[in-house]
């Protein structure tokens, strides 16, 4: 089943890459970073209040517990999609990218001092490979043409930490109640954030523009479909396992670019992307302490 989570976690990483090409686009139209987040999440909640509903009485719950963790991967998603729009304003997408997913490092961290996964040279080999395979895919080893402010630092970090801090209240969540129930909750919480930060005057002309179905795209697919596969995948994957696999969304973003926006690639970058993928692989076929530990205690169980 390992694998089977792996790959689901793949798939909602390509949804996201060609997401983040959508959103890209909407911000070049003159929309803010806010609102398009906004859209995202709300048309998320809509897709798993509706996914929720569907098995009402088996889905709902009333642990405290459930609640907090749910509202605290809320928090999280909310800063991510959040954070990563205006770093990408801010830096670019080269170097937004490459922020965004110091995520590893975070969720790794946070492992090690909750004891959930064990320390390594192959997890810090493995997360020092894919860092540098971002680096060449997006360019931001290239200073002379960059030009990063201590802004477009500051909140790609913050959107790193924020996909930290919900998987761990996702996976906390899903300890205690159904996909559906936490996702549900913690998109809710992402609207009420949203919704109190927000340009609503710009989001309620969004219904009447000619980019709502760009809206609607984003938030199916950057939200409604890939967090479900997500969410079942991660079910099955340890964190730091997750938030590995989840970086072949710099690949398909690169993809989607160069198949309907006309970038291409060089030669470098194709080596980082390559990096990404073996890395990925290696690290799918490599079993994590987590699971090690948890396999374990099944065997002692069965003695």
């Amino acid at each position: 089943m390992r694998s089977v989570g792996v790959s689901l976690v793949i798939l909602a990483a390509i949804c996201w890459g060609v997401s983040g090409g959508i959103a890209d686009i909407l911000m070049n139209k003159g929309w803010d970073p806010i609102v398009i987040s906004l859209y995202r999440g709300v048309i998320g909640f809509v897709c798993f209040f509706t996914w929720f509903l569907l098995r009402f009485k088996q889905n709902w719950s009333s642990s405290s517990r459930l609640y907090i963790w749910s509202s605290l991967a809320g928090v999280g998603v909310a800063g991510n999609f959040t954070f990563y729009f205006f770093t990408i304003q801010a830096s670019g997408v080269a170097v937004a990218s490459t922020l965004m997913y110091t995520a590893p490092v975070f969720v790794l961290v946070i492992s090690f001092l909750l004891r959930i996964e064990r320390p390594s040279w192959f997890k810090w080999g493995c997360i020092l490979g894919v860092l540098i395979g971002i680096v060449m895919l997006t360019g931001a080893y290239n200073t002379a043409s960059l030009s990063v402010g201590l802004l477009g630092v500051a909140t790609g970090l913050a959107a790193g930490l924020s996909y930290a801090l919900f998987i761990f209240g996702f996976k906390n969540a899903s300890s205690i109640g159904k996909p559906q129930t936490t996702l549900t909750i913690a998109f809710f919480s992402f609207c009420l954030i949203l919704l109190l930060i927000a340009d609503m005057d710009e989001a309620a002309s969004v219904m009447t523009s000619n980019d709502i179905g760009w809206f609607v795209l984003l938030g199916v697919l950057g939200a409604g479909v890939s967090f479900i596969l997500y969410v079942i995948g991660i079910q099955w994957t340890a964190p730091t396992t997750a938030s590995m696999v989840a970086m072949v969304e710099p690949v398909t973003a690169s993809l989607f670019g160069f198949l309907l926006i006309g970038d291409h690639l060089t030669i470098i970058q194709l080596l980082g992307m390559a990096i990404i993928l073996v890395t990925v692989i290696v690290l799918s076929v490599k079993p994590s302490s987590a699971s090690i530990k948890s396999t374990d205690k099944r065997k002692e169980k069965a003695g």
